[in-house]
């Protein structure tokens, strides 16, 4: 698959970037793709989560009423969980919620997200560039340019751009990436997946 390589002023430069069948070109697994979309939301959760139980709960052991006798339900103590007050029955408590995805399993989803963007005509390549310092508005001029602007928006980059970075910072729908950083979640999670031109290389031998 060939695609044209855009400069930051949206024109067509007349040059084209390889994109290999391998990596842009397979059938999604879409099994795949779930196992390591799940993979990595379980691995962003804290899990600091945590209730009181019973035995936590500050209040009196006295047994508030005798067993029996008394025409009414038995009961024990304050802090019984049937009671406004009273601890949780079963409640969560802090846990780890990582999991193991096998190496394979990982490159197979990445690969499939990505050819899942070549499908649908979701991919921009445009040729490498940089800001002498951060400047939002520059970054917005570029997504206007593309005719991406106010779309969910992921900049690839192969080497580490700080002014590009924060230039991106704050705007709410884009996020700059490097190609080592680049994930199944990150990939599906946008509208316009913008590659710089030294990136598809990279890219190419997932």
């Amino acid at each position: 698959m060939e695609l044209a390589v855009y400069n930051i002023k949206g024109e067509d430069t007349g040059r084209k970037v390889t994109l290999d069948d391998a990596v842009f070109g397979i059938e999604p697994n879409e099994h795949a793709v779930w196992l390591d979309v799940k993979q990595y939301l379980a691995n962003c959760r804290q899990g600091t989560h945590k209730a009181k139980e019973r035995s936590e709960v500050s209040g009196s052991t006295r047994k508030l009423h005798k067993q029996k006798g008394g025409g009414g339900s038995r009961i024990g103590d304050i802090n019984s969980p049937v009671l406004v007050g009273g601890g949780r029955v079963f409640g969560p408590r802090p846990r780890d919620y990582h999991f193991k995805l096998n190496k394979k399993v990982k490159q197979l989803a990445r690969k499939s997200a990505l050819s899942a963007k070549a499908q649908d005509n979701q991919i921009i390549v445009v040729e490498d560039f940089t800001f002498e310092a951060p400047k939002t508005k520059e970054f917005v001029n570029i997504t206007k340019n593309l005719k991406i602007e106010g779309k969910k928006v992921v900049l690839v980059l192969a080497n580490e751009n700080k002014n590009v970075y924060l230039s991106a910072q704050n705007i709410e729908n884009a996020k700059v990436v490097l190609t080592s950083g680049l994930n199944t979640y990150t990939i599906l999670d946008n509208k316009a997946l913008v590659l710089c031109e030294s990136s598809v290389a990279a890219i190419n031998n997932f």
